[in-house]
């Protein structure tokens, strides 16, 4: 049911089936002994919708469930990059245009890019903050208030910080939304993400 929680800590082989992929990739596997779903991505894999690169791609891996009214979705990400813009995070999705994603986005230059992607009527923006490269295991919460997300990291799981409050356009009278873990690699393949859980509770905190 959509308005039951959801705790996926990834101890079994077997993943709960309330959770469905949108791109499933070539290679994933659950590590029951380190509690972990560890994800390949594939090569020329992202989520985005024309703003200033003009291009149109929606192939990211995502796993997801389907939630109605508020929820808080959370997660714990290890991630081992290999190219730029190599990512993996949270991801909220009424449509192919319209979703949110937050991540930390590999830089091979210089420091990471912690930051969040919303996207309304097939157009996306981008707000991002510079991340420590010695930095690879983030903290992601998203709270879906009414037809808004507060999107929050954590490098702890304690102690959060805001970093972006947006609207979905599409959430006014959708049934549903689909949420959860995505990860994608829009050059080369390599990137390996390793999620620790997927929390998904109803309501708001």
């Amino acid at each position: 049911m959509s308005d039951t929680p959801l705790h996926e800590t990834f101890a079994d082989t077997m993943l709960s089936p309330r959770l469905q992929w949108h791109c499933e990739p070539a290679r994933w596997q659950v590590d029951y002994a380190e509690n972990s779903l560890r994800v390949h991505t594939d090569a020329a894999t992202d989520f985005w919708q024309r703003t200033h690169y003009g291009f149109q791609v929606d192939n990211g891996h995502f796993l997801h469930l389907k939630a109605e009214g508020d929820f808080v979705l959370t997660t714990k990400v290890t991630s081992r990059p290999a190219h730029q813009y190599d990512q993996a995070g949270l991801m909220v999705r009424l449509s192919s245009g319209c979703w949110l994603k937050t991540s930390v986005e590999f830089e091979p230059d210089g420091d990471n890019r912690l930051g969040v992607v919303v996207t309304n009527g097939h157009y996306s923006d981008w707000s991002t903050q510079p991340l420590a490269k010695g930095i690879d295991t983030v903290w992601f919460r998203v709270r879906a208030e009414a037809n808004d997300c507060i999107v929050e990291s954590s490098l702890d799981g304690e102690r959060w910080t805001q970093i972006r409050m947006a609207h979905l356009h599409e959430r006014a009278g959708a049934e549903s939304v689909a949420c959860g873990l995505y990860a994608c690699s829009p050059k080369e393949a390599g990137f390996v993400a390793e999620f620790s859980f997927l929390s998904f509770i109803p309501g708001r905190i």
